[in-house]
């Protein structure tokens, strides 16, 4: 597998409508923001696959596995960047808090913009960051400087959306921390165990429950299972995956315990949640 590597703080790149994704499944060792100008198909992250459109945002992390397959002709416009661009970019207060934001990013596949407004405010600022960078006009390198930082703060603010309601750019560096070792680990139930993890960052397993729920306002357990079952919910309305295989992927030893638990957190199965938004359709039961 290819594994790219960034020799500038950051680098811009738009590629010509393609057919076809010039490259396989390949890795980075730095920040990608990969942005659909236009086309539609299939982005893949760690084995994890969903449809995009034009207007979809892409985060991708250190270390994250990526493909594309495209349906349709594909534009692709692609901001890359290290933690040396994020350092100059931002004051010292702020830094710390930008870095582990960026880093605690879901993995996930799909458009990184959850917030309905923040699209709508993140397509000009596109079009301007292209427009800068091909017709290179005058201060083009400070307006391109400003319009990224910009659209940096953006995304940080959607991926605290999917942290808990109690954390924001203030919180405390370790517990961010700790919700980016849960997600990482969100697959391997024998690491997500409260003895592991105080092991982890060297507290003990009571002081880690007293200042998880302090500083996220839920249980330890609560965030795993509450983040558990969007990446479950993801995987039944954005992949062909059968029901076994999916609880097999988050460590449930049968079919029937998977079951039970979601059916409890959602009040219906995950067949009849599938159902729900596609019918019957061709899905694995």
């Amino acid at each position: 597998m290819v594994n790219d590597v960034l020799h500038e703080p950051f680098e811009l790149v738009l590629k010509e409508l393609m057919e076809e994704c010039p490259k396989g499944e390949h890795m980075h060792s730095f920040f990608e923001l990969a942005y659909v100008v236009q086309g539609t198909g299939t982005q893949r992250i760690n084995d994890n696959t969903v449809a995009y459109q034009a207007g979809h945002l892409f985060l991708l992390t250190p270390e994250d596995s990526y493909s594309l397959d495209f349906e349709e002709p594909t534009q692709l416009f692609f901001i890359r960047f290290n933690n040396i661009y994020v350092t100059g970019a931002y004051q010292q207060e702020i830094l710390q808090q930008i870095e582990i934001i960026l880093k605690n990013a879901s993995h996930e596949p799909g458009c990184i913009l959850k917030d309905e407004d923040d699209k709508i405010i993140v397509h000009p600022i596109m079009d301007a960051i292209i427009r800068e960078h091909t017709k290179r006009g005058l201060y083009h390198k400070e307006l391109l400087s400003q319009y990224i930082n910009t659209l940096l703060v953006i995304v940080a603010r959607n991926i605290m959306m999917a942290l808990p309601e109690k954390i924001n750019n203030h919180s405390d560096a370790k517990v961010l921390r700790i919700l980016q070792y849960v997600q990482a680990n969100i697959y391997n139930p024998e690491k997500l165990k409260g003895g592991h993890i105080s092991a982890k960052f060297g507290i003990s397993e009571t002081y880690l429950a007293r200042f998880f729920r302090k500083h996220t306002n839920e249980t330890l357990q609560e965030y795993q299972t509450n983040y558990k079952l969007k990446l479950i919910e993801n995987r039944l309305l954005n992949t062909d995956m059968r029901i076994n295989e999916i609880a097999a992927e988050f460590g449930f030893t049968d079919k029937s315990h998977f079951n039970n638990m979601f059916k409890k957190h959602r009040g219906i199965n995950p067949t009849e949640f599938r159902k729900m938004f596609f019918g019957f359709g061709n899905f694995g039961y």
